[in-house]
């Protein structure tokens, strides 16, 4: 395989990272707390889109939303829960709590979908696009494009709108927040359900790339951890290029070296450059939502 075409699965993969991640993003940055069943919310995300497409019979188009819909309820159910931990910032609590509702969601979905691995194929991912010896999928161009859209959405809604100012306050500082009168409930719930609709939507897209398990989510968490901590806490702008680095930088790791130490050599990598840029790659990603 040609390095040329290296470079192109790399960046399919490291928009695959981004769009995984850009729900930690937004969590970080405002909530200021971690969730460690963001990987089994995205277990959940991908089964429910291939229940919807092979159970329920529903177009690929039509899962997506049903999975986002899902995702952001679980989202809001789990931040319901946690409302209390959140407000009072008890991240041992907060920890805690996030791992047991993974592992609550990893049985659920043992029990509802079986602990035999689905594949879910699509139109988009049975065709591809071939430019001379150079080729990817459709499915490929949905995660790149999907990304990038999103990443701008969101840094679009963050800048310039009232939504975005309040989410601001928030992330600066929760207790002064609520003080001025802004309901910082209603912030975190839809943070909270931002995540799970943005994994969700993540994991109906990536999904027809690798088989569906319900082991599948302890390595998208730590791939989140790398690119939120690597572009900078909160930062959107840093999250997507790290992510697109991370994945350039594993691919061609995996084909020059060895796919068994990619993950090695991209914490190694994440350390060097916290040493060198504690803050990330994105200068001043610690104030708050870049």
């Amino acid at each position: 395989m040609s390095l040329l075409q290296q470079l192109i699965n790399g960046l399919v993969l490291g928009h695959a990272y981004a769009l995984i991640a850009i729900g930690w993003t937004l969590l970080l940055g405002v909530a200021r707390l971690v969730n460690f069943g963001h990987g089994q919310m995205y277990m959940l995300g991908a089964f429910v889109t291939w229940w919807a497409t092979t159970t329920a019979g529903l177009p690929y188009l039509l899962a997506l939303p049903l999975a986002m819909a899902a995702g952001a309820l679980i989202g809001v159910v789990m931040q319901r829960i946690m409302l209390r931990a959140t407000f009072e910032q008890n991240l041992v609590s907060i920890m805690i709590m996030t791992l047991g509702f993974g592992y609550v969601m990893h049985g659920a979905a043992s029990l509802a979908f079986g602990s035999t691995g689905q594949i879910l194929d699509t139109a988009w991912s049975q065709r591809d696009i071939e430019i001379g010896d150079l080729w990817l999928t459709w499915q490929d161009a949905a995660i790149v494009a999907a990304a990038i859209l999103l990443f701008l959405l969101l840094k679009r809604v963050l800048d310039g709108s009232r939504a975005g100012r309040l989410v601001r306050m928030v992330a600066e500082d929760p207790k002064l927040a609520q003080l001025a009168g802004i309901d910082v409930r209603r912030v975190y719930y839809g943070v909270f359900a931002f995540e799970g609709a943005a994994v969700a939507l993540a994991a109906g897209l990536v999904a027809p790339r690798t088989p569906i398990l319900t082991s599948m989510g302890f390595e998208e968490v730590i791939i989140t951890f790398v690119v939120v901590v690597l572009g900078g806490i909160g930062s959107v702008t840093g999250s997507y290029v790290a992510g697109v680095a991370l994945g350039v930088f594993t691919a061609l790791f995996s084909a020059l070296v060895s796919p068994a130490y990619a993950t090695a050599a991209a914490f190694a990598v994440l350390i060097g450059v916290l040493v060198l840029r504690p803050g990330g790659l994105s200068a001043g990603a610690m104030k708050g939502v870049h």
